[in-house]
C-alpha cells in the first residue's frame, strides 16, 4: 500500500480478497466484553493471509528458511507463527477473531475469541521470552475475570492459574483444550 493511503482507496479490493478468503481481516476491539461484535473499531484493523504457506510464497520465503532458519526468517518468525495460530483458530471456530490494544496503545493482545459466553484473550509468542504484560494489561485494565487467558508459545502445554500455554503444534486442540481448561476452572 501507498504510504500516507486512506483504507478507503482500498476497500473494495480488500473486500474482494476477504470474501475470496484469501485473506482475513481482523478489526481491533475497544473493549473485551460480550458481544465482542458491540465494541469493534472498524477504522483499524489487522490483515493475514488465509494459508502460511500463501504468505511464506508472498513473502518470497525459500522452504530453507524453515528448515535453516536465517537472520531473515528471524525477524518474521512471529508474523508467521501469528499467522499460523489464527488459521488454525479461524478452522476451529465458527466467530470472527478480533485483536485488541489499550487506550495508550502501549499493550496489544494478538486475539480475542468469543467462545459461548467467554472472552478468551490469545497472545502468541514465537520466541522464547514468553512474559506477556499484554495478558496482564488486558486483565487488570478491564477488571475482568475471563476465566481463561491463552499463550501460544514453544513451551509445554501447561495451566498456570487462568494462562493456558499451548504449545504450537497442538493449536488444531484449542477448542477442546479451551474446554478442559473452563471445566477444570469451574
Amino acid at each position: 500500500m501507498k504510504q500516507g493511503a486512506r483504507a478507503r482507496e482500498y476497500e473494495d479490493a480488500l473486500h474482494w480478497l476477504v470474501s475470496a478468503e484469501v485473506v482475513t481481516k481482523v478489526p481491533r476491539c475497544t473493549k473485551p466484553a460480550l458481544p465482542l461484535s458491540a465494541y469493534e473499531d472498524l477504522s483499524a484493523f489487522k490483515v493475514y493471509a488465509a494459508d502460511v504457506a500463501l504468505l511464506r510464497r508472498l513473502a518470497q520465503l525459500d522452504i530453507s528458511s524453515f528448515l535453516h532458519p536465517t537472520q531473515l526468517f528471524t525477524e518474521f518468525k512471529g508474523a508467521f507463527v501469528e499467522n499460523y495460530i489464527l488459521q488454525a483458530l479461524t478452522a476451529a471456530f465458527p466467530v470472527p477473531l478480533r485483536y485488541w490494544t489499550s487506550s495508550d496503545n502501549r499493550y496489544e493482545v494478538d486475539f480475542l475469541l468469543q467462545h459461548k459466553n467467554h472472552i478468551i484473550p490469545i497472545e502468541v509468542k514465537a520466541d522464547t521470552n514468553i512474559s506477556s504484560s499484554s495478558l496482564k494489561a488486558i486483565k487488570r485494565l478491564h477488571d475482568n475475570d475471563f476465566g481463561l487467558r491463552i499463550r501460544y508459545s514453544l513451551q509445554n502445554l501447561k495451566l498456570d492459574g487462568d494462562v493456558l500455554n499451548i504449545p504450537f503444534f497442538m493449536a488444531d486442540w484449542t477448542e477442546k483444550l479451551i474446554t478442559l481448561a473452563l471445566q477444570r476452572s469451574v
